[in-house]
């Protein structure tokens, strides 16, 4: 199992998924509070919905610029952010998305499987060995 090189990578990788989870949770909500505001002509779950929004925009922009940083130790690709790459044929998905499923297995197991080369990572900083040096 891999681990990560520093302690701001375990941030970066938990801000992230938090970050990928808040936008999943926010996107409906706003959404459904919008359409019960407007069916209703209340104005004060509006302004509460325009809230959500703001929320769910802002959780989308913080995701892509730290998402973009949050790198597989072994394959280097980013695997909480939008990439081209072609997935691996065994990564699974949670609703369709493999962010999602991620970032649930780094807030929930405190590891997650790359959806590019489904290599396992734990989200541990990786000990650093100490050089044996003998003196003759």
């Amino acid at each position: 199992m891999h681990r990560l090189r520093s302690r701001s990578a375990v941030i970066r990788f938990r801000l992230a998924a938090l970050l990928v989870c808040a936008k999943c949770i926010l996107s409906p909500a706003a959404a459904g509070t919008l359409v019960y505001a407007v069916m209703f002509h209340d104005k004060q779950l509006m302004m509460i919905a325009l809230a959500i929004i703001v929320l769910a925009v802002c959780a989308v922009f913080f995701q892509w610029i730290i998402g973009t940083r949050t790198n597989c130790p072994l394959c280097i690709t980013p695997v909480l952010s939008t990439s081209h790459c072609t997935k691996n044929r065994h990564a699974k998905t949670l609703f369709g998305s493999h962010r999602l499923r991620v970032s649930l297995a780094i807030l929930f197991t405190n590891s997650f499987r790359c959806p590019y080369c489904n290599e396992p990572t734990a989200i541990q900083v990786r000990s650093r060995r100490q050089p044996h040096y003998s003196r003759s």
